[in-house]
């Protein structure tokens, strides 16, 4: 997890088991910060597999920072990936990017509006 500005937290996942502790890792971060969240940008360029508990925890980890009125940017999915969140139809639910620096581009562009 590293904090690129202020405002934006980038994470870069890897498969299990670690992704699972990496999530839960960044969901505690956000539930337990005082004042505004920062955005994220989770990195899934090293993930090749995601569970429906991975599910989940994107869905939570969605609803905590849109609670908070921050946004969540998915990036660099492989096709594996992306065709679960297509059958799962969470293609329509999460804001993806083809890679870091769109996602940061596009989370920067969402703040100036």
């Amino acid at each position: 997890m590293t904090d690129w500005s202020d405002n934006i937290i980038v994470t870069d996942l890897s498969d299990e088991p670690s992704l699972s502790e990496e999530l839960t890792m960044l969901i505690d971060r956000l539930t337990s910060s005082p004042g505004k969240l920062p955005s994220v940008v989770v990195n899934f360029a090293n993930v090749t597999y995601v569970s429906s508990s991975n599910l989940a925890q994107l869905l939570k980890l969605r609803k905590v920072l849109a609670d908070g009125g921050s946004s969540l940017r998915l990036c660099s999915v492989s096709d594996e990936v992306w065709s679960v969140m297509m059958v799962t139809g969470l293609d329509k639910v999460f804001q993806f990017a083809p890679d870091p620096l769109t996602a940061l581009a596009g989370l920067q562009l969402d703040a100036e509006e």
